[in-house]
């Protein structure tokens, strides 16, 4: 701050910013706050994946039923529905699609109107506890 003679008070400029203190406080605090997020947001990962796993499940069994409707019959398999259908586009783009792990989904007709969607899990080993179906 400037004094009535024109020079510049300095202990008022140097109360005008933080403390070291101050600023290692308030690292310690963001600190802690981001220790909390962190143990609360483990294991989420692994729930997101099997609930993205069973929309894409879902979303594979609406092309299903739409495949059904117009062909009049279920596909053999799921690359059936990567293929145009006469002048309509794909049921699905991009090829068979794949599990939040990566591994595809297997399809199984049971059935004249019946089907199985599957995935791995997130073992990604077919046939164990944690498959997700449909």
């Amino acid at each position: 701050m400037k004094q009535e003679d024109g020079t510049v008070d300095r202990r008022a400029s140097a109360r005008a910013g933080f403390s070291l203190v101050e600023i290692m406080l308030v690292v310690a605090i963001m600190g802690i706050l981001a220790s909390v997020v962190v143990v609360n947001l483990r294991g989420r990962s692994q729930e997101a994946r099997i609930n993205a796993t069973r929309a894409s499940i879902a979303n594979i069994g609406a092309a299903i039923e739409m495949y059904e409707i117009q062909v009049g019959q279920l596909p053999d398999t799921l690359e059936d529905l990567t293929r145009p259908l006469g002048d309509q586009p794909p049921l699905i783009r991009g090829g068979v699609p794949t599990d939040s792990w990566g591994t595809p989904f297997s399809y199984a007709r049971k059935g004249s109107m019946d089907y199985e969607i599957r995935s791995a899990g997130p073992d990604r080993q077919p046939g164990t506890e944690d498959d997700i179906t449909n």
